[in-house]
């Protein structure tokens, strides 16, 4: 008897699976995936609403809080780049491509503006500690700069005092009043009475990393082949020191340049170099030792292209044409080509972690789109199309 129970209950159910859907049905299994299925809808900004910003610069915090930068505004997003708010300090009549930026959280945040009109010892800086609900305008001794915050109150800043022929002027500011005021450390412009050389004027400097307020890099590319451009400061930037790393073979007769670097946590620093003769490479070399030595990973990326570090094991690389994800310092490489045919330009990404990260691109006719995946680059959807 319970056999022929059996029997009737899986006839049964292959029946209703065989039967045609609804419409109802038919509707709700062909709905398109959502962004965030789960997550209930965040209370709106006190701020105008943006529709569709056309975004040249990124950062998220979380899968739903982030912050952007367009050619006229300041933006904000706290349900996933779905709905933008404007929080543009009433002051700043630049954004844009002129303007750095540093977001330290979803409350403090720094915008650096030239002042035109004193260049290149002179500009405007607004620092936000309300996400963006008041600003404070605080003049600063240097016009473009890239800034960088350990925390509320100290940060460095790489001012940029021109550059031609192969060699780039800078100054090193330190600031431990969240910017209100800001301490030359260094200067190498030769045209300034207490200039030195031991940053050497030759090179153009990408950037200033610190790892506290003694310690920091300064990285970029000189224009002689097979020369590493690292320089580390252990006395708050008074002073500079050239670093060495060991070399792919062949590298030693094509231009290199660092182009990226990081303290990823505590301890551990990744930096990205590449090398460029008749075709691009890029080469992963990591620290455990707060960047005092490096070794160079085994694999090259063919191409070149942008990193996103994200812990001390993990990193995601876009080569232009495929994305490169590690979980175990760059020893293994996952590679995911994306289903999205990218426009022309591909201005920039962010990532959260291995698996959520967004990617601004521009077509010809200068149209910006914002793209979301959630499975490490291998699918995306537009968030702003």
């Amino acid at each position: 008897m319970l056999k022929h129970i059996f029997s009737f209950i899986v006839l049964l159910a292959f029946l209703v699976s065989c039967a045609p859907r609804t419409s109802e049905q038919q509707e709700l299994v062909d709905l398109p995936p959502t962004p965030f299925p789960d997550t209930p809808s965040p209370a709106g900004i006190n701020a105008p609403l943006v529709e569709a910003p056309s975004l040249i610069k990124i950062r998220f915090l979380t899968e739903l809080d982030g912050w952007g930068v367009t050619e006229t505004q300041i933006v904000r997003t706290n349900d996933g780049g779905i709905t933008w708010y404007n929080v543009t300090p009433p002051d700043a009549i630049e954004t844009g491509y002129s303007v750095d930026w540093f977001v330290l959280d979803n409350n403090r945040v720094w915008i650096q503006q030239p002042d035109f009109a004193n260049y290149p010892f002179g500009g405007f800086q607004f620092r936000t500690t309300d996400g963006g609900v008041t600003w404070n305008k605080i003049d600063v001794p240097y016009s473009g700069a890239k800034i960088s915050f350990l925390d509320s109150n100290n940060g460095w800043a790489l001012a940029d005092l021109g550059i031609g022929a192969g060699s780039n002027a800078v100054a090193v500011y330190q600031t431990e009043d969240g910017g209100a005021t800001w301490n030359q450390k260094f200067i190498n412009d030769p045209n300034h009475a207490s200039a030195t050389e031991s940053l050497p004027l030759g090179g153009l400097k990408y950037g200033l990393t610190p790892l506290d307020m003694q310690t920091a890099r300064v990285y970029g590319v000189v224009y002689s082949p097979g020369t590493v451009y690292l320089f580390r400061t252990e006395d708050g930037g008074i002073t500079w020191s050239h670093m060495d790393l060991p070399l792919p073979q062949g590298w030693e007769s094509v231009q290199i340049g660092i182009e990226q670097f990081s303290f990823a946590a505590p301890g551990n620093a990744f930096l990205v170099m590449r090398a460029t003769a008749e075709t691009s490479n890029l080469a992963v070399y990591v620290s455990t030792d707060s960047g005092n030595t490096w070794s160079l990973t085994p694999a090259l990326i063919p191409g070149g292209g942008v990193a996103d570090f994200l812990s001390a094991s993990e990193m995601i690389v876009y080569n232009r044409e495929q994305f490169y994800v590690t979980r175990d310092a760059a020893r293994t490489w996952t590679i995911l080509p994306p289903d999205v045919a990218f426009s022309e330009i591909f201005i920039g990404m962010d990532f959260l972690n291995t698996s959520a990260g967004y990617v601004i691109t521009q077509d010809s006719t200068n149209h910006r789109s914002l793209y979301r995946t959630d499975d490490g680059g291998a699918t995306w959807f537009p968030v702003i199309p």
